[in-house]
């Protein structure tokens, strides 16, 4: 038996590395990015996340890659491929956010580090994605290569230019968290006061929201931008504490008036009716002003419309059935324990956590989505925000029945 080395570089390669030396290293860098989990609630699966986390995380300049992966598609023979292999700031802020709700840990320093250069660079002009290295995500484009299976090779992606009003929500949000814990470093706090700044500006415009569709008002922007901004004036507080609790309120009152829909919950934008998983997200955050008859009327509408055998779509498109055109939607399980727990159900929680864990890959890795019916990963994998909202529901979870 013998080791073997492989060694990848861009330039000559240096003296022959030593086999043991080099898995000790390894075996210790790992050691000290996974923390110990022992009693948690799925705590072999939230060691793993965390190792997801961290290997999907440049150790340069610490941007989270929200997928490893490209055009594995969410269909067969679907021209639905994407190429995940970018930072999306809203999931970076998702993991920053997760990871604090179980201790500090330097993937949250990380996720604020990006945020802050990021806004701090481009301020209202902010991208929802970028190349790890902060430069523009390239434009889409396809290859003339065979994908899998039946689908086209793609790189680039057309989100890198579009607006997404919350993002400036969600990373107002993780600042909060990092102040909270006495891990915000003063550039975060410019950071923030250009995030609300933006939102203050640009609130009340259309914008291609969470799912990058086409410009809309969508009810999980604001909802997004007033939990950041209630979450930035409770923790970060200083001189724009008033300004952004009243724009926060203003916002609301907004979105009262043009998405709440007639039986009493929130509607997925000013013109679409329909219910809206991503609204999950703020209704279950700390800083959600309430009250929770809305959120719950939403959560159990989202339950009842968008779930089939335990696991929950986006949304509807067209009139078919759930699952025609896209798999379920494994963040959204997740989200939805945690939007369980937020309205004092934990045994509901626990079923939905459970039973969307159960869509792991055999290497123990999740996927974006998940074709119910023939039980198969659909999309890229591993999906940075899955494993995320994994831990942080376990965390939620263990906390809520201990």
């Amino acid at each position: 038996m013998c080791d073997l080395v492989l060694e990848v570089g861009d330039g000559p390669l240096g003296e022959p590395v030593e086999a043991e030396s080099a898995w000790r290293r390894t075996e210790g860098f790992w050691a000290g990015a996974v923390p110990p989990c022992e009693g948690l609630t799925a705590s072999r699966d939230v060691r793993q996340a965390y190792a997801v986390l961290t290997g999907l995380t440049s150790p340069r300049t610490g941007a989270m890659v929200a997928a490893a992966t490209t055009s594995l598609p969410e269909r067969a023979d679907a021209d639905r491929d994407y190429d995940y292999r970018y930072a999306w700031l809203r999931d970076q802020c998702y993991a920053g956010q997760a990871v604090a709700v179980h201790g500090p840990h330097p993937l949250t320093d990380a996720a604020v580090r990006v945020a802050t250069e990021r806004v701090l660079a481009d301020g209202p002009g902010l991208r929802p994605a970028y190349r790890t290295d902060g430069s523009p995500v390239p434009a889409e484009q396809r290859l003339p290569l065979c994908g899998y299976p039946g689908a086209a090779d793609r790189v680039g992606n057309r989100a890198g230019s579009q607006f997404q009003l919350d993002t400036f929500g969600e990373v107002l949000e993780l600042l909060a968290v990092a102040a909270r814990d006495d891990r915000l470093p003063e550039d975060g706090v410019r950071a923030a006061a250009v995030a609300g700044k933006a939102l203050e500006e640009y609130w009340d415009r259309p914008d291609a929201g969470m799912w990058e569709l086409e410009p809309a008002w969508w009810t999980h922007s604001r909802l997004a931008a007033v939990t950041g901004l209630r979450a930035a004036a409770r923790e970060i507080g200083g001189p724009d504490a008033d300004r952004w609790s009243a724009l926060a309120e203003t916002i609301l009152r907004a979105a009262r008036r043009r998405c709440l829909h007639s039986s009493g919950r929130w509607q997925r934008s000013a013109t679409d009716t329909g219910p809206d998983a991503a609204l999950l997200r703020p209704l279950a955050s700390p800083y959600w002003p309430g009250p929770r008859t809305v959120a719950a009327a939403t959560r159990e509408a989202v339950a009842r419309e968008l779930a089939e055998d335990g696991f929950l779509y986006r949304f509807r498109q067209g009139d078919g059935p759930l699952g025609e055109l896209e798999g379920a939607f494994l963040m959204g399980g997740f989200q939805m324990a945690s939007a369980c727990l937020a309205d004092g159900r934990p045994a509901e929680a626990g079923r939905w956590f459970e039973r969307t864990r159960t869509a792991v890959g055999q290497a123990g890795l999740f996927a974006e989505e998940y074709d119910v019916r023939n039980r198969q990963l659909r999309g890229n994998l591993p999906q940075a925000f899955v494993h995320a909202l994994l831990l942080e529901s376990a965390v939620r979870l263990d906390r809520a029945t201990g």
